[in-house]
């Protein structure tokens, strides 16, 4: 016992055991040492050493991509990892294994009679094997935001506007089919990729504008006409006066086409019977 300042200090004998890892095999912390240093996060007083260790956690749907060194060394399933960063360079980028969107928007494209159009699509995509993928891309998804760049050129570049307008589909299935083919080698898929807009250029609105216009002016007056025809129909067919002159005004505009005509059976068999025209 020690006395010291009139307090009687009893000495302490605390068990301190010293485990040697050799990092330089291998720059993943053991299991057992991640539970240890995950426990050191809930303490208020900071743990020396721990700028040395890159702590990960990988979320469920998802796996981990380890780089060392700039080199993809294998992926990392969901759960907690650690690894030195002591004399390494260590990264790990985790990528989601559900179905993810993308969207291409703004691209403006002519058709090929020089209209031009802007563009908005949506894909859907998943990654069929991240490794490959990671291997052989820089960045998977800008890759394949490009080559849906292409896939519309190549759906919209190749055809005209009344092509493109009266089959909406051919863009999506188009874009789809070339998307798809040039994805299979690189451990990606797509699933489905659709045009949202189709914007016109403002010349262009305004000429469909008047096109539309003029077609509803034109089915409102032969609906007209129709009716029309139909309310004579009517009157015709309880006043055979009303028809008889109808039959001689039907006459009179053939007559004034013609420079003779010929009948036979008299005036009654104009309509009805034999009529020659010269």
């Amino acid at each position: 016992m020690t006395l010291c300042r009139g307090w009687i200090r009893k000495a302490v004998i605390v068990d301190v055991r010293v485990e040697v890892l050799d990092i330089a095999a291998s720059a993943e912390v053991p299991a057992g040492v991640v539970a240890r240093l995950v426990q050191t996060q809930l303490r208020q007083r900071a743990v020396a050493g721990l700028a040395g260790v890159l702590q990960v956690q990988v979320p469920d749907h998802s796996v981990g991509v380890l780089w060392i060194d700039g080199k993809v060394e294998r992926l990392l399933e969901a759960g907690s990892y650690a690894f030195w960063k002591f004399n390494r360079n260590v990264a790990v980028e985790a990528v989601d294994l559900r179905l993810q969107a993308v969207e291409v928007t703004g691209q403006d494209i002519l058709t090929r009679d020089k209209v031009g159009l802007r563009l908005n699509l949506s894909a859907t995509f998943r990654f069929t094997d991240v490794l490959t993928a990671y291997k052989q891309l820089q960045k998977p998804a800008e890759h394949l935001y490009r080559e849906l760049q292409f896939g519309l050129r190549a759906a919209v570049g190749t055809r005209t506007l009344d092509e493109l307008l009266e089959n909406k589909t051919v863009i999506d299935d188009v874009v789809t089919a070339f998307v798809r083919s040039k994805l299979s080698a690189y451990g990606l898929e797509l699933d489905a990729a659709g045009v949202k807009d189709i914007v016109l250029p403002g010349e262009m609105k305004t000429i469909l504008a008047k096109v539309v216009e003029a077609n509803v002016i034109r089915r409102r007056e032969e609906t007209a006409a129709t009716r029309s025809l139909l309310n004579t129909a009517k009157v015709m067919e309880d006043n055979p006066i009303a028809l008889r002159m109808k039959e001689l005004e039907t006459l009179e505009r053939i007559a004034e086409r013609i420079d003779k005509i010929s009948v036979f059976g008299g005036l009654d068999q104009v309509l009805n019977g034999l009529v020659k025209l010269r």
